[in-house]
């Protein structure tokens, strides 16, 4: 290979073309991020509905992005640098700003303050779970938790007082709001067990196929007609079932370490076998040629 820079050949060899599949995943993240930063400019404008929405849409694409990749062997180091950038803004900083232009604005420094903790605690959610992808001593029941709220989670989340308000009902004071913004970021960096999903099979037997396609046009409309229903009744059945995650992280966790603890214990000493007594004979018993 030729080691001169301005040589055509070297950068053709240099800057190889990249395949298509290869872009279709970073496609999709780029239009979430342009969802995310479309959300901004509608809540700077009042346009909260259509805020949410966005934000809504992409989480949809960030939910999408990563099975397109591994369907079409489109993985990159590239593509997942992209994703932790695309979900800081759209769940991290998106969520926060579109809380403060709705009500956390009463509190002044108060609400900015509950809106950039929520923005920091996502970044540094993304950051721990990038860190932590590789880590060997991880045990393997463990792939199927998240550690902490996931980041898209935690800003489909932090909205519940927006669908509510949506709905008709009264709007909470900002103090409550504020405090519920902080909460939900602190889930997002505790080392919470939160179900993932992740290793749970994909493949659908046969005679499912058609049941499975109606229900999920089924949800898809559920959704469009009735959006902060849905919304709502999803927030708070996921809040309720967090208790459930951290049980069964809990449970496999014991089973684990009694496994261990049986396979170190020392195996128990074989009982000694009983030889019985070999009868004396007679030295005149032997053999005349002996004698």
């Amino acid at each position: 290979m030729p080691t001169d820079p301005s040589s055509p050949e070297y950068r053709r060899r240099r800057f190889r073309p990249i395949p298509v599949r290869m872009l279709v995943p970073n496609m999709i993240t780029l239009l979430a991020i342009c969802a995310g930063l479309t959300a901004i400019r509608l809540s700077t404008e009042g346009r909260m509905e259509l805020a949410v929405a966005a934000i809504v849409f992409a989480a949809v694409l960030d939910g999408i992005d990563g099975r397109v990749a591994r369907m079409i062997k489109g993985q990159s180091k590239f593509g997942a640098e992209l994703d932790s950038l695309a979900d800081f803004v759209n769940f991290g900083v998106a969520p926060g700003l579109i809380l403060y232009f709705w009500q956390l604005h009463e509190l002044n420094n108060g609400g900015w303050i509950a809106a950039m903790v929520f923005a920091i605690s996502g970044g540094l959610r993304l950051a721990r779970f990038n860190a932590s992808i590789d880590d060997p001593n991880k045990p393997a029941f463990a792939a199927n938790y998240f550690t902490g709220v996931p980041a898209p989670a935690g800003a489909i989340t932090v909205l519940l007082p927006i669908y509510l308000a949506f709905l008709g009902v009264p709007m909470p004071p900002a103090t409550l709001t504020a405090f519920y913004t902080l909460l939900i970021a602190f889930l997002m960096v505790s080392r919470l067990p939160v179900f993932s999903g992740k290793t749970v099979k994909m493949r659908v037997p046969p005679e499912m196929v058609l049941p499975v396609f109606v229900s999920v046009v089924f949800f898809v409309a559920l959704l469009i007609g009735y959006p902060w229903h849905i919304l709502s009744a999803g927030t708070v059945a996921y809040l309720i079932s967090l208790p459930w995650g951290w049980k069964s992280y809990r449970d496999q966790e014991r089973s684990l370490a009694a496994q261990e603890l049986a396979a170190r214990a020392p195996a128990p000493a074989a009982a000694p076998t009983y030889a019985p007594p070999v009868a004396k004979t007679d030295e005149d018993d032997r053999p005349a040629h002996l004698h």
